[in-house]
């Protein structure tokens, strides 16, 4: 479950010195710290229910949703959401692993997110096309579509399979609102069928 700072003051309202309270139970290993004024009171949840909480608005998203979704074959260990007016990237590591953030564009954010639950709980994810877009928003841009074919799949290993399963649809009405040249590519990959 998680739990604030205030909501463990209120609950520890009986103790003399609550704050103490708190910080004995992180000690001892019956909380656990977030990140500041934000814990968990067991490691065994999953890091995708508590990203969103820790740093926000964002949603999971970049190798983290690819690799989730099967378009690269690597396992990912932090796990990467997508924020935006952030201006900056921001790392956030604790006992449930590391959790990164990174800006895209505000026109960006809302599009191509869905709502995903477990164990009763919520959290944002990209569809697979907003994560690839994401993360091509994020990668040195390219100027031709043999660099971006190179991107794709060599630098990014993108299996080219399910790369050809993505909804085309999609990804043409996400393309735009990342105004890259390397998103432009994209476009022009999926104009021509690839």
């Amino acid at each position: 479950m998680i739990r604030t700072t205030y909501d463990l003051l209120d609950s520890f309202s009986g103790y003399a010195n609550p704050d103490m309270k708190i910080k004995r139970m992180v000690q001892e290993g019956n909380l656990f710290r977030l990140r500041r004024g934000l814990y968990v009171t067991t490691t065994k949840i999953s890091s995708y229910l508590v990203a969103g909480v820790i740093y926000g608005p964002s949603y999971i998203s970049f190798e983290t949703a690819l690799s989730r979704y099967g378009l690269i074959p690597e396992r990912v260990y932090a796990c990467t959401s997508a924020t935006f007016r952030k201006n900056r990237s921001k790392i956030y590591k604790n006992d449930l692993g590391v959790f990164t953030y990174r800006d895209i564009p505000a026109a960006a954010f809302p599009l191509g997110v869905k709502c995903e639950r477990e164990n009763d709980m919520f959290y944002a994810i990209a569809s697979p096309e907003k994560a690839l877009c994401d993360m091509l928003y994020v990668q040195k841009p390219v100027y031709s579509q043999k660099a971006l074919r190179e991107l794709l799949f060599a630098d990014l290993r993108i299996d080219e399979e399910a790369f050809a399963q993505l909804n085309r649809q999609e990804l043409q009405q996400l393309v735009p609102r990342y105004r890259r040249r390397t998103l432009n590519l994209l476009g022009e990959l999926l104009d021509k069928g690839r």
